[in-house]
């Protein structure tokens, strides 16, 4: 659609980008690529012909060519503003780029530990005599492996139940020691029991026999430095400080220990409806991503333990 009449349009537009919305030179460009691709796709349709339908041609031609999700929802929010400018300027009647959504993004696998890499991570630093700070670090990092909590379930777990009081809520989260467990509260409120592992309850005892009382009247299980309950961003900034630490090659947040939990459970039980329960997912699709993790693994052991994996040599 290499016209005047089409250079003409995007040549205001483009203009009108620059001189009314201050846009940098850098964005100026990237829409001009952008509207620069629709021209080549329409060919010698004019713009105002172009429909809902060809739009959705054109996107899904662009996917067919190995453009990525993302870039192709780029293009589409582009030309659905060029053709919003478009109204404006004519009778145009509907913008055609309405509506028109980009291939959905490939889901990426959720990143885990290798099992030497979370023992490792666990075992870092320990020995002498450690501050409270530290203690209350290792309880939290191991409880996060242990039990595959949410860093907000873990930040919002207290010592015990605390009934609601004063106009203050009950506890959503708390502690059971001598049952091994922890109550946690997850997504849509949905409260279930996990089991606590031995290092990490080792780890909570060691804590709690030198934990505080909260300078906020809480009970709180983690404290901050300040005697607060510990928030996330607190939590995400120990691990990672630890992990550096321990000489681990990857970035280590809350959630790598949460999926390493589940990935390392499922390789060791193929229990999938169990691991569904621990990490408290609504539906089993949310946890069927954990057996991506591992093919390979489990390949290696199909190869090695099966009678009938090995080719015949």
């Amino acid at each position: 659609m290499d016209t005047p009449a089409a250079d003409h349009w995007t040549g205001r537009y483009l203009d009108e980008l620059r001189t009314q919305r201050k846009l940098s030179s850098h964005t100026i460009a990237a829409y001009a690529r952008d509207l620069g691709d629709l021209s080549r796709l329409a060919g010698h349709s004019d713009w105002p012909t172009l429909t809902h339908f060809d739009i959705r041609r054109f996107a899904a031609r662009l996917h067919a060519d190995g453009q990525s999700p993302t870039s192709i929802a780029r293009k589409l929010s582009g030309w659905r503003g060029f053709y919003g400018w478009l109204a404006q300027q004519t009778a145009l009647a509907a913008n055609p780029a309405d509506g028109v959504r980009a291939p959905r993004r490939a889901k990426r696998l959720p990143k885990a530990l290798a099992v030497d890499d979370a023992v490792r991570l666990m075992e870092a630093n320990r020995g002498g005599h450690p501050e409270p700070a530290e203690l209350c670090d290792r309880a939290m990092f191991e409880l996060l492996y242990s039990s595959g909590l949410r860093v907000s379930e873990l930040t919002g777990l207290d010592t015990g139940f605390v009934p609601a009081r004063d106009g203050a809520p009950a506890s959503l989260g708390w502690l059971e020691l001598a049952a091994r467990e922890v109550v946690v509260t997850g997504k849509g409120n949905k409260m279930r029991r996990v089991p606590v592992g031995g290092p990490a309850l080792e780890a909570i005892q060691a804590w709690l026999a030198v934990r505080p009382p909260s300078s906020d009247g809480s009970h709180a299980l983690f404290l901050s430095a300040r005697g607060a309950r510990v928030s996330a961003r607190v939590v995400q900034h120990r691990l990672k400080a630890h992990a550096i630490k321990a000489g681990l090659p990857v970035h280590v947040h809350p959630h790598v220990l949460r999926h390493s939990f589940a990935s390392h459970l499922l390789q060791s039980s193929g229990d999938l409806r169990a691991v569904q329960e621990l990490l408290g997912h609504a539906s089993i699709t949310s946890t069927q991503i954990y057996t991506s993790l591992d093919f390979q693994h489990l390949a290696a052991v199909y190869d090695k333990a099966h009678p009938r994996a090995k080719t015949k040599s």
